[in-house]
């Protein structure tokens, strides 16, 4: 050890401090300060950091470092000329222009993508805006009747009537043809008006019957022994809870955590279901194409056949749920 690192450690010994604790004030790395004590500067980055250095430790331990690089001046190294520094800075300079040079290339991929994205869209769209015109045809309808050729230059003309056009069209070739059954005939119009009455028949209608504890009981009728299509569609995450009849104690038909994506169907018969979706935003309930719900973020649903006898004791929920 050299006189002068003996010097810095006694007084940093003085002080109570530790070479962590110098390092902590001075940001001098902690095995140049011990090269400093031992005497051995060549562990130093150069001659120049040795001096600064010392400076440094000297003022952190309370010596003057002006009076103890004087009386040591033999045992440090003098500094070198500064044409030693250049290729260090140099280095530096270099890379940090290297630095710059690239720094811009994250930035410019960056928009490079999203603008390709945006011009194959609008070359995309401007093909298919060219071609649709020359894809669309006339429209026509199965009962259209087609349009007779003119024979013996008498000008042919549409008849809404489609029995009476084709009387024309036979009256020209001398022949009768039958008449298109289902076209214009009574018994084809009259069946034509009760298709919508048959639909009706087959309708489930939904509606809010009263409240219940923390439940919204809802009535659904349908046609006799048909059974009622019940579907969940989850946007996100709800758990969910489904049960035939009237509360928790039926038989359990899904009892899971849903995500988004997620679809599920059940069909309700005469015992009714129960469904719970805890948070019910996340989730689509339909009963028989219609959707239902009880405006709240806990939903909380009773589906009871509309011609169903049943009791507020056999539908109670359970608050605990």
């Amino acid at each position: 050890m050299s006189e002068l690192g003996q010097q810095l450690r006694e007084a940093r010994l003085q002080k109570g401090m530790s070479l962590d604790d110098v390092q902590e004030m001075t940001k001098i790395r902690k095995r140049y300060l011990e090269a400093i004590e031992a005497g051995d500067y060549k562990v130093l980055p150069g001659s120049f950091y040795v001096r600064a250095f010392i400076k440094t430790y000297a003022e952190a331990v309370g010596l003057n470092p002006d009076e103890l690089l004087e009386g040591h001046k033999q045992d440090v190294p003098k500094p070198q000329p500064e044409s030693t520094m250049e290729p260090v800075i140099q280095k530096r300079s270099a890379r940090t222009s290297s630095e710059r040079n690239f720094s811009w290339l994250p930035t410019a991929l960056m928009w490079t993508f999203p603008i390709l994205i945006i011009v194959v869209i609008y070359i995309y769209a401007s093909n298919a805006n060219n071609s649709a015109p020359d894809k669309i045809t006339p429209p026509t309808t199965q009962n259209e009747p087609a349009e007779p050729a003119n024979k013996g230059g008498e000008e042919s003309t549409p008849n809404p009537g489609g029995a009476q056009g084709d009387g024309g069209a036979d009256q020209g070739d001398g022949e009768g043809t039958e008449t298109d059954p289902g076209t214009d005939t009574d018994e084809g119009v009259t069946d034509t008006e009760e298709d919508p009455a048959k639909e009706q028949e087959g309708q489930v209608t939904v509606t809010e019957d009263r409240k219940q504890g923390k439940s919204t009981v809802f009535k659904v009728a349908s046609p006799e022994g048909t059974p009622v299509k019940v579907e969940i569609e989850a946007s996100g995450e709800s758990w969910v809870e489904i049960y035939r009849g009237y509360n928790s104690q039926g038989e359990k038909l899904l009892y899971q955590m849903v995500n988004a994506g997620d679809s599920f169907s059940f069909e309700m018969d005469s015992q009714g279901m129960y469904v719970k979706s805890a948070y019910s935003p996340a989730t689509v309930i339909t009963v028989g194409g219609q959707v239902v719900t009880d405006g709240k973020s806990t939903s909380r649903l009773l589906l009871e056949p509309a011609d169903s006898t049943t009791t507020d004791s056999d539908s109670t929920e359970t608050d605990e749920e």
